[in-house]
C-alpha cells in the first residue's frame, strides 16, 4: 500500500513539474507580445528578400514588411503575380521594389542556376538587412509515402532544402560583409512541436532540415550580427492547404495569413525557433500535456481523414481542369491561324 501511495505521489509530482514547465515557457513566450518590435530597418538594413512572396504568408509577410518602411527584392516563379505584389506594395506604402523570376523547383538545374545568378545580380549593393525563405511546397499532401511517384517527393526536396539553402548561402556573404542581418527561415509545427506527422512525412523531413539549419546557422553567424530563425506555424489559410480540408479543421486555429505575418515580423530577431502567433502557442502548450503516442495516434487518425477527404475530391477536381480544356486541345488535329 504504502508503495503504490508513493508511487502515485511520485508520478503527480512529475506531471505537475512537467505542466509548470510548459505553463513557464508559454508564459514567456506571451510576455514577447508585450514588446515593442524592433526598428527592423534600423537594427538590420534598407532591403528585405522574400522568397514565395505572391500568395499566403509571403504576400502578407512582404506587405508587412513595407509597413515597416522596408524595400523590397521579390521573389517567385509568376511574373504576373510578381507585378501585381510588388504594384501593390510600391502603391501601399512607397518603397522600392524588385522582381526576381525563379522557379525554385528547378534548383540545381542550369535554368536554377541562372536563376539564382540573377538574384545574385539583383541583391549585388544592396543593403539586405531581412532575408525570409518562405516558399514552400506540401503537395501532394496527406498519402502514404508509396503512394506519390518519387518525383513528388525530389520537387518538394528541391524547393523545400535546396532552394532555401542555396538562397540563404547567396545572401549572407553581404550580411556578413556589413555585420549585421536576420535571416528567417519558414519551418512548420509538424516538425519541431509535434512528435510526428504521418502522412507527411517527407514534408515533416523536409521542415524539420530548415529547423536544424536555423540553429546550427545561428551559432555560426551570431559573432556576426546576424540573426538567424525558424518560425513553426501550425495552420494557415494558404495554397498549401486544401479547401475541402480547411472545411474539416477548427476555424480558431487556422490563421488568416496577415494575422500570422503581423505576428511573425514582430517576432523576427526574437529567439532561434518560435511558434508566432498566440493561437498557435497555445496549441503547442496543449500539445505538450500528452504523451507522444497519444499524439500520434491522434495525428494519425486525423490525417488519415484528410487523405479520404482528398482522394475523394480529387477525381472531381480532374474532371473540373478537364471541361474546362478546349475542345481542340484535347486532341487530334490542331488548327493553326497565321
Amino acid at each position: 500500500m504504502a508503495a503504490s501511495v508513493w508511487l502515485f505521489f511520485s508520478l503527480a509530482s512529475l506531471g505537475a513539474l512537467h505542466v509548470s514547465a510548459l505553463s513557464v515557457s508559454l508564459l514567456a513566450s506571451l510576455a514577447l507580445c508585450l514588446r515593442r518590435p524592433k526598428d527592423l530597418r534600423r537594427r538590420y538594413g534598407a532591403w528585405a528578400v522574400v522568397t514565395g512572396p505572391t500568395s499566403g504568408i509571403g504576400r502578407s509577410m512582404s506587405l508587412e514588411l513595407g509597413r515597416r518602411g522596408l524595400n523590397l527584392v521579390l521573389v517567385g516563379r509568376d511574373p504576373a503575380k510578381l507585378r501585381d505584389v510588388s504594384e501593390t506594395i510600391s502603391r501601399a506604402h512607397a518603397v522600392q521594389t524588385k522582381t526576381v523570376l525563379f522557379d525554385f523547383s528547378l534548383v540545381s538545374t542550369a535554368q536554377g542556376d541562372e536563376a539564382m545568378r540573377r538574384l545574385r545580380e539583383a541583391v549585388a549593393g544592396l543593403d539586405v538587412g531581412v532575408l525570409v525563405n518562405n516558399a514552400g511546397v506540401a503537395k501532394p499532401g496527406a498519402v502514404y509515402l508509396h503512394e506519390v511517384g518519387v518525383e513528388a517527393w525530389a520537387r518538394m526536396i528541391r524547393v523545400n532544402v535546396l532552394a532555401l539553402t542555396e538562397v540563404t548561402a547567396a545572401v549572407l556573404p553581404g550580411m556578413v560583409r556589413r555585420g549585421r542581418g536576420a535571416v528567417v527561415n519558414m519551418g512548420s509545427g509538424s516538425a519541431s512541436v509535434l512528435p510526428s506527422f504521418p502522412l507527411y512525412s517527407v514534408y515533416a523531413g523536409t521542415k524539420r532540415y530548415v529547423a536544424e539549419f536555423s540553429r546550427s546557422l545561428a551559432v555560426e553567424y551570431g559573432s556576426s550580427g546576424i540573426d538567424v530563425q525558424c518560425q513553426a506555424p501550425f495552420l494557415v489559410e494558404t495554397n498549401m492547404v486544401s479547401s475541402a480540408v480547411k472545411a474539416s479543421l477548427i476555424s480558431q486555429f487556422v490563421l488568416t495569413p496577415d494575422g500570422y505575418a503581423r505576428a511573425a515580423v514582430r517576432w523576427i530577431g526574437h529567439g532561434t525557433l518560435c511558434v508566432p502567433n498566440v493561437a498557435h502557442r497555445l496549441q503547442g502548450w496543449f500539445v505538450g500535456l500528452f504523451p507522444d503516442f497519444v499524439t500520434d495516434a491522434y495525428r494519425l487518425e486525423n490525417n488519415l481523414r484528410q487523405r479520404a477527404i482528398l482522394r475523394r475530391v480529387k477525381p472531381w477536381r480532374k474532371s473540373q481542369a478537364n471541361s474546362r480544356v478546349p475542345a481542340h486541345s484535347k486532341g487530334g488535329v490542331g488548327v493553326r491561324s497565321d
